[in-house]
């Protein structure tokens, strides 16, 4: 799916919840609309069904862009005028506790110039009726045609659960594909220290999360210490499983059987399988990677923990996660933090794809501009990969000034992983902070921010959705910055400041992708 289409359907998923709101649907029955609110509501629900068919046409098709530029520009309308139903809903709620309070009105009345006397709430709320008719209607309308164009354009309605099928991230395995791992020898080892360590603990199985943002290497960290001499040495047995996003028990209870006994399972109930676990689990000591998990639910992890606990003393198990929330559900030890690469590390991951068997010493150019288009890397090793491999059969100079200049959802060719990866993790987030994350498109590249001034400018721009007013707008704020943090969307600045935060460059141009027909910062245009 198309970076701004995943978030006009996160925007399209806050004007449902706008819709559904019970002081709007009040409101809607004092103004005697709440037939359009819910007309509204049905017709949302079938244009949202074809959005998943529109982006894949979008780009063969200018009809279906130009019916998304259409809906884009309908979805922000409909906003405005349900924030102005909410603004006249708090205005007359508010009129109306101050008239019961007031016990001197005739007094005040009698103070106001007769000229000034027809200016009661009445007017107040005949003049709103009246100019909100007009626009109630537009939209109505063009609700309709939209819906009615959609199906003529031959746009299929698809549900989510089907379009989300085309999210998932492709399985991870046990082998080692880079031909050599550069900058993660100390993390390596750190790890091993842990997994040889026989500490004795209230857990019966010793958890490490390894933790970091998407395209970090946390995959390649867990298979460099999967596939280690001293670790197999170690361990009776070993089992890897790529979790993704389902974060199914029986599933994982079974893969994690098969590895052990080497044997098919053909169990079909849960029961059976973590039964047979156990049995060949008891006096083993076992060493399993649970690779990209995002699931945080406490009993899960605990259901599927269960047999394990009663393999033999020092059993361990390492979970790769990009949430920091998971690790922390999950981890027995302290959270691996995964550090970005060292500019020169970052560079060698880049020229062992970039040149392959060529000399550098013979193309000084293409060093040039390699060195160049490793520090928009930013220490990301799968960044440093896929742009060296997109370079690998280019020989021109102006072919690497071009991929230098673009940004990464410019880099179609090869079906540029960059995006893809970062992507992921946006579309995990609810559709609340999906909106907060792409306003960050704002923010310029490096700039150093502290919590309360993104708190401030997301409250400014009404994104923070209050529930029942039972939370501060602050509170609020912090529990949004604090979800984005945890997911590696934020990171501690490193300019020796400890309460400012920094967005990681490529996940500054995720939001700007997200973000791209909704905002763009003045600098981009001056560089022009």
């Amino acid at each position: 799916m198309p970076i701004g289409e995943i978030f006009l359907a996160a925007f399209i998923k806050v004007l449902f919840e706008k819709l559904a709101s019970t002081e709007l649907l009040k409101f809607a029955r004092q103004e005697q609309v709440h037939t359009h609110i819910k007309r509204w509501s049905g017709e949302l629900a079938k244009i949202q069904a074809f959005l998943a068919d529109a982006e894949g046409k979008q780009i063969e098709n200018r009809a279906v862009k130009m019916w998304l530029e259409e809906l884009t520009d309908l979805t922000y309308d409909l906003d405005d005028i349900l924030d102005e139903f909410a603004t006249e809903a708090l205005r007359r709620k508010l009129t109306s506790e101050s008239q019961a309070a007031s016990t001197s009105r005739s007094k005040l009345r009698a103070m106001i110039p007769t000229c000034c006397k027809g200016l009661n709430p009445t007017t107040f709320l005949s003049d709103f009726t009246r100019s909100s008719t007009s626009k109630i209607e537009e939209i109505t309308t063009r609700l309709k045609n939209i819906l009615e164009n959609g199906s003529g354009l031959g746009l299929q309605q698809i549900l989510a659960e089907e379009s989300a099928k085309a999210w998932q991230r492709p399985p991870s395995t046990s082998l080692i594909h880079e031909p050599r791992i550069h900058g993660r020898d100390k993390e390596k080892k750190e790890i091993i220290d842990f997994l040889l360590r026989n500490e004795s603990s209230d857990n019966k199985v010793g958890v490490i999360p390894i933790v970091g943002m998407g395209g970090l290497g946390k995959t390649t960290l867990a298979q460099m210490v999967y596939n280690d001499e001293v670790v197999n040495k170690n361990f009776d047995s070993k089992a890897w499983v790529c979790v993704s996003d389902e974060f199914d028990i029986l599933r994982i209870s079974k893969v994690i059987l098969e590895s052990i006994t080497s044997k098919s399972c053909e169990f079909k109930e849960l029961n059976q399988v973590q039964v047979q676990l156990k049995q060949n689990l008891v006096g083993k000591k076992i060493l399993i990677v649970l690779d990209d998990v995002w699931d945080k639910k406490y009993n899960d992890w605990n259901v599927l923990k269960s047999p394990i606990n009663d393999g033999a003393p020092g059993s361990k198990i390492i979970v790769t996660t990009r949430d920091g929330d998971v690790a922390s559900s999950m981890g027995t030890v302290q959270n691996h933090l995964l550090q970005h690469l060292s500019e020169n590390d970052c560079w060698s991951v880049f020229a062992q794809h970039a040149f392959g068997n060529r000399s550098m010493d013979a193309n000084p150019n293409l060093v040039f501009i390699g060195r160049k288009i490793v520090e928009k890397c930013k220490g990301l090793p799968l960044a440093a990969r896929t742009l060296g491999g997109l370079l690998r059969c280019k020989k021109r100079d102006d072919e690497w000034e071009n991929v230098l200049n673009s940004k990464i959802w410019d880099l179609t060719e090869q079906g540029s992983e960059i995006l893809p990866a970062l992507r992921l993790s946006y579309h995990h987030l609810p559709s609340h902070l999906k909106r907060c994350f792409a306003y960050c498109s704002i923010l310029p590249k490096d700039y150093e921010f502290e919590d309360e001034e993104l708190v401030f400018l997301w409250m400014a721009e009404g994104l923070l959705q209050q529930q029942n007013g039972k939370k501060q707008m602050e509170d609020l704020g912090a529990e949004y910055f604090r979800e984005l943090q945890s997911r590696c969307f934020f990171q501690p600045s490193s300019g020796g400041e400890n309460s400012k935060f920094v967005m990681h460059d490529l996940i500054n141009d995720l939001a700007q992708s997200v973000a791209r027909y909704t905002c763009f910062r003045l600098e981009d245009k001056l560089k022009d």
